[in-house]
This record gives C-alpha cells, structure tokens and sequence, in this order.
C-alpha cells in the first residue's frame, strides 16, 4: 500500500506496476489496468466509463464531457482536461500531478483518497464538489476558480495560488490553509469556519474580515 502526508492527512495513492497494464488508445468501454500515452480523445463524450488501476500520461482529454462514472486506483500525468465537464463522478485513489484543469466543470463530484499537485484549476468551477476521504492540492494554481456549495473538510491546501478565488456557501471544517497566500481571496468569513491557519496568515484574514463586515477603519 503506498501513501503519503500532507501536513497532517495521510494520502492513499495508486501502486500500479508496470508490468501489469498494457497499452490502451481506443476509450470504449471501461479501462482497467491500462496505461494510456499521448492519447487524443478531445471533446469526446464519456458516459459512465469505469477506468481503475490505469496510468494516463499526456493525454488530451480537453473540451470533454464525463457523465458518471468512476476514476479509481489511477496515476495521470501531463494530461488536459481544460474546458471539460464532469458530473457525478467519483474519483478515488488518485494521483493528478502536472495536469491542466482549466476552465474545467465539477459537478456533483465525489473525491476520495485523492492528491492533485502541481495542477492549474484557474477558472475551474466546483459545485456541490465532496470529499469523502482525503483530499489535498499542492503547488496548484487556483486563480479565478468559484467553489459552490462545495463540502471539503480536512482537505489540505498547501503553497497553492489562491488570488480571486471565489467561495460561496462552502463547508471546509478542518481544512489546512496553511502555507497558502489569503491575500485577495474572495469570500466571507462563513466559509473559513473552523479551517487551520497560520500566524502569519492574520493579517490577510483581518483584511477579509473588514471586507466582508464593510467596515470602515480609521486611523483616528
């Protein structure tokens, strides 16, 4: 079983051998133990695809669409999902490292046992996104991204890129925000509460909190 932390959440990650998975390009039907390079499926329609214990490296994923289904057990490397569109996938037990997720759509997206890292989510849009299990972004741009009714608690964001992001009626209990820049995100403080924050991170917070109660500060 292989895993690894992130601040205090233990991650479990996919242990695939190599040995074990054979070459895939055709996206028909469920994909098990395959490994999948260099693939173009852009703008290609998914509809409760199955993929378990695959490693998809530099596909091109862009503009899909994914209804259903499940990711399971998978590494996925390089791979674009700019412009795609999830709903009602559950995602478990996956490692996303140096993947392109912008402007991309999760809808009723369950997450579980699942590291994203070095990842872009700039202008992606998660509704009602939930995690199950842990969750953690490391080193990930999520810049003008919106988060909706999403219920992320414990999930750990680590020396991420927040500027403009966007929070609205999220639950993230027990979150780990350290390490992270607050300055310019955008949120009320409802949806920070209960999250783990750093010393250094107050001053940001108390700009937050003089915006969000409209405050008028004065020097005298």
């Amino acid at each position: 079983m292989r895993t690894t932390t992130v601040g205090d959440l233990r991650i479990l990650l996919p242990d695939l051998d190599p040995d074990d998975l054979d070459t895939i390009s055709d996206p028909t039907g469920d994909l098990s133990d395959a490994i999948i390079e260099d693939a173009s499926w852009r703008g290609a329609a998914f509809d409760d695809i199955g993929i378990r214990g695959s490693r998809l490296t530099g596909a091109d994923l862009s503009e899909s669409t994914w209804e259903a289904g499940v990711i399971f057990g998978c590494e996925i490397t390089r791979t674009d999902f700019s412009g795609t569109t999830l709903s009602g996938m559950s995602i478990e037990r996956c490692a996303v490292t140096g993947s392109r997720l912008t402007g991309t759509r999760f809808t009723d997206v369950r997450l579980k046992d699942v590291l994203f890292e070095g990842c872009r989510f700039d202008y992606a849009t998660l509704t009602r996104v939930a995690a199950a299990g842990a969750v953690a972004f490391v080193d990930c741009v999520l810049t003008d991204a919106t988060w909706s009714s999403c219920r992320l608690p414990d999930t750990v964001l680590r020396s991420c890129q927040l500027a403009r992001l966007e929070l609205d009626s999220c639950h993230l209990q027990g979150a780990d925000l350290r390490g992270n820049s607050l300055h310019d995100l955008k949120t009320g403080l409802g949806n920070l509460r209960g999250v783990t924050l750093h010393e250094d991170q107050l001053p940001d917070l108390t700009q937050l909190a003089v915006q969000d109660l409209n405050l008028t500060v004065r020097k005298r």
